[in-house]
């Protein structure tokens, strides 16, 4: 059998293009934060996960340019041989400091520090507790690491005591959870978790890619909830509020040790660039400097669940800046999603298996920097768009 053959076999996805409703790999001619340009077209950007705005801050921005200038684009070599720069480390002691751990280290992306964090720990007799709604990257760090996969219903405390009842005492267990939840917009019930965890000796990484920069006054799930001591593992992405690319994981100096000699998504890739590291770094700055963006995101967030609600939409449980419009059918999806962008709004449609069916949905998000202008023409848009469709 060719092993092609599957790829010839596979049309969802030029069908799609063919009827014009294709809404993914969208190439912008132009970026601005809150508004994007395809094609001369211009749209409130409403799907994208810079939170606090600052990918356009001028800060941000002359310190990546800054960082190419004195050390050029590239440190062409893994963190473990030539690639660590002094910023590197200055980075993760800040991030440490931030979140309030011993230490933490900075990977090139928020896949490999899921990848190479949770394969590092998790050995053939050991197991990962995961949140069905965890994202797909703890699912391959688990993978990677050949322990066992137990996974419980989503924020079912519940089911979460049946499947550490399970468990073997002898087993070493990490139960890792997103802190906000991508697609839902909600917060993962670290209260109720952390106890069970504790009752059961499981080790607690929370995946705070979404919640950094937004939960805790800035400093994620863990401390919007007091419980950044209870908690052992704390990991973000720069990809997001830090409007860079990269990752860390920040907890006890002797594990962060561990995972730095034997995490083979650090060891084998080379490490982010500098303008990368500089971005981050003056993206933290700006975090401390600037606590009203975090304050602002959140009152955006709360205008547009209340506008969509008032309209009649279902926004599930978000009480996030990520916030859903669940719609529930895959082909309605679709064609909101085509009409708001003719209309001049960007989000991201979330069908299955992405998603439980039943729950397709608009992923809608928000950013500090967006105008109540822009917003309320955002509302405007998706009430007539509901209308036409039936949705409300």
């Amino acid at each position: 059998m060719d092993i092609f053959e599957k790829c010839h076999n596979y049309t969802e996805a030029k069908e799609a293009m063919a009827h014009g409703i294709y809404p993914y790999f969208i190439p912008l001619t132009d970026n601005e934060g809150t508004e994007v340009v395809f094609k001369g077209h211009r749209l409130i950007m409403c799907g994208s996960n810079n939170y606090l705005g600052l990918t356009t801050h001028p800060k941000v921005r002359e310190a990546a340019i800054e960082a190419v200038r004195k050390y050029g684009t590239s440190c062409t070599g893994s963190r473990f041989l030539n690639g660590t720069l002094e910023m590197h480390e200055q980075l993760e002691g800040e991030l440490a400091d931030w979140v309030g751990k011993e230490a933490a280290l900075v990977f090139s992306t928020g896949m490999q520090t899921n990848l190479g964090t949770v394969s590092a720990l998790v050995g053939r007799d050991d197991r990962v507790i995961m949140d069905k709604e965890d994202h797909a990257s703890i699912v391959d760090g688990a993978r990677l690491g050949y322990g066992k996969i137990e996974r419980y219903t989503h924020n079912d405390m519940a089911h979460l005591e049946r499947v550490l009842v399970s468990i073997p005492e002898s087993a070493g267990k990490l139960l890792v959870v997103d802190g906000l939840f991508s697609m839902e917009g909600d917060l993962a019930d670290l209260p109720n978790i952390v106890p069970l965890a504790k009752r059961f000796g499981a080790r607690i990484m929370v995946d705070d890619a979404h919640g950094m920069g937004v939960t805790g006054m800035g400093r994620g799930t863990a401390a919007h909830f007091g419980l950044t001591e209870d908690v052992d593992l704390i990991m973000s992405t720069f990809s997001k509020s830090f409007a860079s690319l990269g990752g860390f994981v920040a907890g006890d100096e002797a594990v962060i040790h561990y995972i730095k000699h034997h995490a083979r998504a650090l060891i084998f890739s080379a490490s982010a660039p500098p303008a990368n590291i500089a971005a981050a770094l003056a993206a933290l700055a700006v975090m401390r400097s600037e606590p009203e963006l975090v304050e602002r995101v959140n009152q955006n967030a709360e205008k547009m669940r209340k506008g969509f609600r008032a309209m009649g939409y279902d926004t599930g449980a978000s009480v996030t800046p990520v916030v859903p419009i669940i719609i529930g059918d895959n082909d309605k999806t679709f064609f909101a999603w085509k009409m708001l962008f003719e209309a001049g709004v960007f989000v991201n449609p979330v069908i299955s298996p992405a998603v439980q069916p039943g729950h397709q949905m608009l992923r809608t998000s928000y950013m500090a920097t967006h105008t109540d202008a822009q917003l309320d023409k955002v509302l405007e848009i998706f009430q007539s768009v509901g209308k036409e469709l039936g949705l409300i």
